[in-house]
């Protein structure tokens, strides 16, 4: 399976998203934003954490626009796997690709900690390696996560069981919880905590490795 992980001016977390691909067994690519196209055979893009364009205007807005932006768009389309983590949520909700928008922290601070998440389903190719329930450790480095939608649309992602993780305890204001969010297919995870940044125990901790190992495995079955 073939990794395709994109750089914006001001990502910084690209290189450690691409380590937590290749850790699982996946080929890795690396695409710049100015790019119009995504490399042949790529199975799943990846949107890194950073501050992309220095989070002018909206974080992720200016991203979106960016040439590679249509090429992502059009992979989900047709049914592609695309993980946005961090600055790369907030982009996939400028893309469109996922509803509502990450607002400023409650508390208007920076947060960085590693938190507890819950799995709120495993009903994806992303959450199938732990048990829906599951409590797992991974850190948060945001200013802008707090996860803000309409009450329809909330409706819509707890009665299509599409939220996938929720905060054990809530650092940053976001409704009912939602640290994570699934597309109407399943097939496009955002996600405001790093579970990139926990693939090796030397940094911390593993908690983050079963995402990546789940989706290669889930991919191959699909």
């Amino acid at each position: 399976m073939k990794a395709a992980v994109v750089t914006f001016p001001g990502s910084n977390c690209d290189r450690d998203l691409a380590l937590g691909f290749e850790r699982a067994g996946f080929e890795v690519v690396r695409v710049w934003h100015k790019d119009t196209a995504l490399p042949a055979g790529v199975d799943v893009v990846g949107v890194p954490g950073g501050f992309s364009f220095g989070d002018y205007l909206r974080c992720g807005a200016i991203a979106a626009q960016s040439p590679i932006g249509a090429a992502v768009k059009a992979h989900a389309g047709r049914g592609g796997y695309v993980l946005g983590v961090c600055n790369g949520f907030q982009v996939l909700t400028e893309m469109g690709l996922l509803p509502g928008a990450l607002m400023r922290n409650a508390g208007l601070k920076f947060i960085c900690k590693m938190l507890t998440l819950n799995v709120a389903t495993a009903d994806s190719a992303f959450t199938a390696g732990y048990g829906k329930g599951a409590a797992i450790q991974v850190p948060v480095a945001h200013h802008d996560g707090n996860f803000t939608i309409d009450a329809e649309g909330l409706r819509a992602l707890h009665d299509q069981d599409r939220v996938a993780f929720t905060y054990a305890s809530n650092p940053n204001g976001s409704m009912a919880d939602i640290a994570g969010i699934l597309s109407e297919n399943r097939r496009v995870l955002g996600m405001m905590p790093h579970p990139e940044r926990v693939v090796d125990r030397m940094h911390g901790g593993t908690d983050g490795a079963a995402l990546f190992a789940s989706l290669l495995g889930g991919m191959a079955l699909a």
